[in-house]
C-alpha cells in the first residue's frame, strides 16, 4: 500500500482504513486519492497560519479549559455606544474583583504570578490568519486613549506591521467575535495567560424585564479558563462582575 500511496499521492496517515484488524485496503488509497482530486494542491501553512498553528496546537495539550457563559442586557446603552472600549473597561474591572483570570501559570515549574497589571491582548482577524497584539494597562487608561490605542493596533495588525514585542505580554485576552457572527464559544487559551472572555453576536431576544417580557438587547459573553488553577467560583464571580459592569448605564 506504502507504494501505491506514494504513486497516488497520499498520506496513508490520512487515509481511513476499512480493512480487517484496521488495516488499509487498496480501495481505501484510491478512494482518498479520488477525495484529494476533488481539492486544491496542499500548501504548507506560513507566517500568521504557522504560528496560529504553532500556538494553538500547544494550548491544546497544556491547558485544561471550562467555559461559562451569560448575557448582558445593553438595551439601555447610549446610541452609538462604543463596544470594544466598554467590553475593556468591564474586562478591567471584572480582573480587579477576581484576580485569578489575570495571570500567569507556569506548568513546568507549577507557579502562578497573579499580575496586578491588566494588559489586554485582543484578537484580530487579518484574513491571513489570527493575530493577538497588546492593549497595555488598560484599567489606567482613559477611553479615548483606550480607543486610540485600539485603532492603532488594528491598523498595523492588518498591515502586518505590529512590532514583536507588540504581541507579547498579555494577561488576559479578548475575541471580540460577535463583530462577525455567533453567540457563544469555547475560546482558547494561550499560556501562560489563565483566561480569554469572548463577546459574542449583539441580538434582540425576548427576556424577562421588570417582571415582564420584553424585547431587549442583548450581549452573550462567554469566559473560558484555565481549570487547573482558576476555580468555578471565581470564573463565576469574575463573569457577574463583567456582566454587571456592561448593563450600568453611565
Amino acid at each position: 500500500m506504502r507504494v501505491l500511496a506514494r504513486r497516488l499521492g497520499v498520506a496513508l496517515d490520512l487515509v481511513e482504513a476499512t480493512g480487517p484488524g484496521g488495516t488499509i485496503t487498496r480501495a481505501d488509497v484510491e478512494r482518498a486519492a479520488k477525495q484529494m482530486s476533488h481539492g486544491g494542491p496542499a500548501e504548507p501553512l506560513r507566517g500568521l497560519r504557522r504560528a496560529m498553528a504553532q500556538r494553538i496546537t500547544a494550548a491544546h495539550a497544556e491547558i485544561v479549559p471550562a467555559t461559562v457563559t451569560d448575557e448582558a442586557d445593553i438595551n439601555d446603552w447610549r446610541q452609538g455606544e462604543d463596544v470594544t472600549i466598554r467590553l475593556v473597561r468591564a474586562i478591567a474591572a471584572a480582573c480587579k474583583s477576581e484576580p485569578a483570570l489575570n495571570a500567569w501559570y507556569h506548568s513546568g515549574s507549577e507557579e502562578r504570578r497573579l499580575i496586578e497589571r491588566i494588559d489586554l491582548g485582543i484578537a484580530v482577524d487579518t484574513g491571513g490568519g489570527l493575530i493577538v497584539p497588546v492593549l497595555r494597562n488598560v484599567a489606567e487608561r482613559s477611553v479615548s486613549d483606550l480607543r486610540a490605542g485600539l485603532d492603532r493596533l488594528r491598523a498595523d495588525a492588518i498591515a502586518r506591521a505590529i512590532p514583536p514585542e507588540e504581541l507579547r505580554g498579555a494577561t488576559i485576552t479578548l475575541s471580540n467575535f460577535g463583530m462577525i457572527g455567533g453567540r457563544f464559544a469555547n475560546l482558547i487559551i494561550v499560556p501562560p495567560q489563565t483566561a480569554i472572555v469572548g463577546a459574542g453576536r449583539i441580538s434582540e431576544r425576548a427576556v424577562a424585564h421588570q417582571g415582564q417580557v420584553a424585547v431587549r438587547r442583548t450581549l452573550p459573553l462567554s469566559l473560558t479558563f484555565d481549570h487547573r488553577v482558576v476555580t468555578g467560583g471565581e470564573a463565576a464571580r469574575f463573569l457577574v462582575v463583567l456582566k454587571s459592569d456592561l448593563e450600568r448605564i453611565p
